[in-house]
């Protein structure tokens, strides 16, 4: 698929709206434009991209435009007239299947004339009729319907800097390339009568062959004198010349004016007549209502990020607004009711650690899962989420994603669980594997309360914000790390913005329950076999021997006590109890007492960027496989130690120096 346009059309805002997260970029041989390439997925189907550079025309080019005409007849097959090229085929990839113009429909007479001469090639062609949100702005009513019906070939509204009508286009472009259907140029009475002798002498086998073009194209090169073509005949077939000359100079008799002219004069009439047919005006601002408003905030390159983040931050205030409720009347009242239970037995040990662990459970699931996925859900069902990944595809595209992935991003602030099952949902192949690796670093709602709790009370809210900061950061240099290691690009998505609409309460409840059911099958055994494995840590006296073999790492490398090894260590067994487990570890609820700044800042960017759960682990073994669970387990290790324990030393350091 080839994207062609007079400049300003929009093409390369199209080209971007859909392009995969890597890009072939290249020179035109013979030019100094270049073209950017790559593949996009619609639907099942996998195309290759192509966007062209700008054209005005087709008629007499210079030299540097010259290369991207030759691609459009030719690709990397040429015909026998271009094969002594010095600069040898234009793009190493075959010629398209179906051409794309894109057109302004804010200034669709100049655009036409291209449109006119785009059907002379002979090749399917499907019209985008880009920038119709500004059209609209501007009071001008297009029918895409009647364009469609007097050029003969699709026309479809679109506006690719908001997403709208992009999906409908590459569809309409797969139905032309099976139909393979390419209608021929309408041209008046009397310019095909002119031309009539000129046509059929140009049907001569030798030309057919030497060139490799549509008659049409040949034609109306030939008869306006370009100079390219001209020069070819003279060189390949000589003895035609004369008798094309004659034939061009016979045509022009019967005209009003010289032919080239006469051509060019049709060409604007002609495009002149289908805008002023395809076009109305109407009242400015009309139709302004919420969704227009709406589309402002979420779809115009001037407020989408803006629009976006602050959905979010809305979603997470009111995530954390609710949860501290929903705890208070679920967990915490549990929790009060199983304090007063001291288990001396075995037996008695494990029957707490069960309880424990199902205690944790409905601590994440009540007040943070359940809240968070339904209010996904709710802007997924309302169609604001698919508008927030278009907005923020071009970012995700520096880590080697695609927009969509932001949903399970999102979902991770909560629980890493539900969102590593939305990605094995949403994306395949290498994408997978990378989203699932990334959204092992973001934040939950366990590490998240930790940080809040720690920093929030003894290090201040900039340190707070300075961790949630550098865990970005960590995941952004990750991303572009991972991008490298892996360079092979997942395709191109066509976005699709549905149309507004209001929840539904049985699809809201059945999609909220499709993405919490991992929470019974995977994580609710795990959880209750991790309380139960620290609680026989403790009970036998284990845990001495582990902080002991753990000393390196804890105490010279960390600088923290070796008390916190088995909390470190065996945190991912429990995230959410690491901060209990902490305390007990300590011997004190006042933390302060036995860390100082530094540590306690060593300490929450361990916990930060360590494995985040075991819960977690077995998702990504059903997601993504067994290697690649171990290697984000891998990859989670060296990073917390990395960064806790560089951070450490450059703060002693910093330390040593200005005191």
């Amino acid at each position: 698929m080839a994207l062609v346009g007079a400049p300003g059309g929009g093409k390369s805002t199209l080209f971007r709206a859909v392009q995969a997260t890597s890009v072939r970029s290249a020179a035109l041989a013979g030019s100094r434009h270049a073209y950017e390439e790559c593949a996009v997925r619609i639907g099942l189907d996998e195309a290759r991209l192509i966007d062209l550079p700008s054209l005005r025309s087709l008629r007499s080019l210079e030299p540097e435009d010259r290369a991207t005409l030759k691609y459009l007849l030719w690709g990397d097959r040429p015909a026998p007239i271009a094969r002594h090229d010095p600069e040898g085929v234009p793009a190493p990839f075959g010629p398209p299947d179906v051409i794309l113009q894109v057109v302004d429909a804010t200034a669709l007479e100049r655009h036409l004339e291209l449109t006119l001469e785009l059907l002379t090639l002979s090749r399917p062609l499907v019209i985008a009729l880009n920038k119709m949100d500004e059209a609209r702005a501007k009071g001008l009513y297009l029918s895409s319907n009647a364009l469609s019906r007097r050029l003969g070939v699709p026309v479809v509204p679109t506006s690719a800097a908001r997403g709208y009508g992009l999906s409908q286009l590459f569809k309409a472009a797969l139905a032309a390339v099976r139909a393979g259907v390419a209608p021929a140029p309408a041209t008046s009475e009397h310019l095909r009568a002119s031309l009539a002798p000129l046509t059929e002498a140009l049907r001569d086998a030798d030309i057919q062959t030497a060139f490799g073009v549509s008659p049409h194209f040949l034609v109306a090169q030939l008869a306006q004198g370009d100079r390219y073509f001209m020069d070819e005949l003279r060189q390949h077939i000589p003895g035609q010349v004369a008798e094309v000359e004659r034939l061009c100079a016979a045509a022009s008799v019967a005209l009003p004016r010289p032919l080239r002219e006469e051509l060019h004069a049709e060409r604007h009439h002609r495009a002149a007549s289908l805008a002023e047919m395809a076009m109305r005006p109407d009242r400015v601002g009309e139709g302004r209502d919420l969704r227009y408003w709406l589309d402002e905030l979420f779809l115009s390159p001037r407020w989408s990020i803006a629009g976006s983040a602050a959905v979010f931050a809305a979603v997470l205030f009111i995530v954390f607004g609710v949860s501290a409720w929903l705890d208070s009347v679920t967990a915490a009242r549990l929790t009060e009711w199983i304090a007063h239970w001291q288990p001396q037995s075995t037996a008695s040990v494990v029957a707490r650690a069960v309880a424990d662990g199902l205690i944790g459970l409905v601590g994440i699931v009540v007040p943070y899962m359940i809240p968070l996925v339904m209010l996904l859900v709710v802007l997924e069902q309302t169609g604001v989420m698919a508008r927030i990944a278009f907005a923020v595809d071009r970012g995700f595209h520096r880590i080697g994603l695609h927009g969509a992935v932001a949903v399970p991003f999102l979902l991770g602030l909560g629980c890493n669980v539900p969102a590593i099952s939305s990605v094995a949902r949403s994306a395949r192949g290498r994408e997978r594997v990378a989203a699932s690796l990334l959204i092992a670093f973001v934040p939950c709602s366990a590490r998240s309360a930790i940080v809040l709790a720690l920093a929030g009370k003894y290090l201040g809210g900039l340190a707070v914000f300075g961790i949630f900061a550098l865990a970005m950061v960590v995941i952004a240099v990750l991303g572009k790390l991972l991008k490298q290691r892996d360079p092979v690009a997942e395709p191109g998505l066509v976005p699709e913005i549905p149309p507004y609409a209001l929840p539904r309460w049985r699809p809201l409840l059945r999609e909220t329950w499709l993405r919490t059911q991992d929470i019974l099958t995977i994580v609710l055994p795990l959880l209750v076999a991790g309380s139960v494995v620290l609680a026989l840590l403790s009970h036998f006296g284990a845990d001495a021997l582990i902080n002991a073999a753990l000393q390196p790492l804890t105490q010279l490398w960390l600088g923290l006590p070796v008390v916190l090894g088995v909390p470190l260590l065996f945190g991912v067994l429990r995230k959410e109890l690491s901060l209990l487990m902490l305390y007990q570890a300590l011997g004190s609820f006042d933390i302060d007492r036995y860390l100082d700044p530094i540590q306690l800042l060593t300490l929450l960017l361990f916990i930060t960027f360590y494995v985040p759960c075991v819960s977690t682990f077995a998702v990504m073994v059903k997601s993504v496989g067994r290697r690649a669970a171990l290697d984000s387990v891998l990859l989670s290790v060296s990073v917390a130690l990395a960064v806790s324990g560089c951070l450490r030393f450059a703060l002693l350091g910093a330390q040593w120096l200005f005191d």
